[in-house]
């Protein structure tokens, strides 16, 4: 087991050393998208303090937490940023899957390792000058409140982004264009993930059902978890309560993503190849 588990670990870096060098080539767009988290974050800033307009709280939160809020999804979304669904598709679409079919490595494991490679680079490139911008310039709290769990959830979001858009890539199988699908559950993500409202805000019904779908664990409960929030959502979850639902859900996740994979491949078809 451990010989098994340091192959696949050689395999894993290997690939993403080669994905780091590659994109690398493109680190200026990095650091030109380091400024989108600033925008974001400054028309966030001007749309919640007149929402609030002298309001103390709203949702349970002060202006002040939500500014840090929005600071730190914009953060999170540089660490788990994924586009495993379109590269996916892609590849089904033109045929070019089947030369995956033919190697030793499971797709999965391999657009993973891309994924590590990719956002190692988009840590060095875009998180830290947008984290420093965020802490020296706009002088926001930043700082996680716990930084054991920060980074222990920041890791599940960074899996359950990517097993969700994976096994949507997968829909491609079955009708070898995914960008319906990615488009509605991008909106809904957008939505009901917490990036452009708070689940605090939404109506205790609205947050139950959120329970039970993936998009609070990509980004709501790992920026609830960073900002250091003692009650988390409607059902008032400690911190470690919270996380542990997390990787519950990510496990959930890479079941089904395994059990659509095993059903997709059977459509397959090489189209194009």
């Amino acid at each position: 087991m451990i010989k098994f588990l340091k192959h696949k670990l050689e395999m894993c870096k290997a690939v993403a050393f080669v994905t780091y060098k590659e994109w690398s080539a493109y680190r200026s767009h990095s650091l030109v998208s380091a400024f989108v988290g600033p925008v974001y974050f400054m028309v966030q800033y001007f749309i919640w303090t007149a929402v609030y307009g002298g309001s103390g709280t709203l949702g349970g939160m002060e202006l002040s937490q939500t500014i840090r809020y929005f600071g730190v999804t914009a953060l999170i979304g540089y660490l788990t940023m994924d586009f495993a669904d379109w590269n996916l598709q892609m590849l089904v679409r033109t045929g070019k899957f089947l030369t995956f079919t033919l190697r030793p490595m499971h797709h999965r494991f391999f657009a993973l390792s891309q994924k590590i490679g990719h956002r190692v680079l988009g840590f060095f490139f875009e998180f830290l000058p947008c984290f420093l911008i965020f802490l020296f310039v706009f002088r926001i709290d930043i700082i996680p409140e716990r930084l054991g769990w920060t980074v222990l959830s920041v890791a599940l979001a960074f899996l359950m982004n990517f097993y969700v858009n994976y096994t949507i890539g997968m829909t491609a199988f079955y009708f070898v264009q995914a960008n319906g699908i990615r488009i509605v559950y991008q909106l809904l993500g957008n939505i009901f993930s917490g990036a452009l409202i708070p689940l605090s805000f939404f109506p205790g019904i609205i947050q139950r059902i959120m329970m039970f779908l993936p998009f609070q664990y990509t980004n709501y409960i790992t920026a609830m978890v960073w900002t250091g929030s003692d009650s988390i959502g409607e059902m008032g979850l400690t911190v470690p309560q919270a996380v542990l639902c997390q990787a519950l859900a990510v496990l959930f996740a890479a079941i089904v993503s395994e059990i659509v994979y095993r059903s997709s491949i059977k459509k397959f078809t090489a189209v194009g190849a």
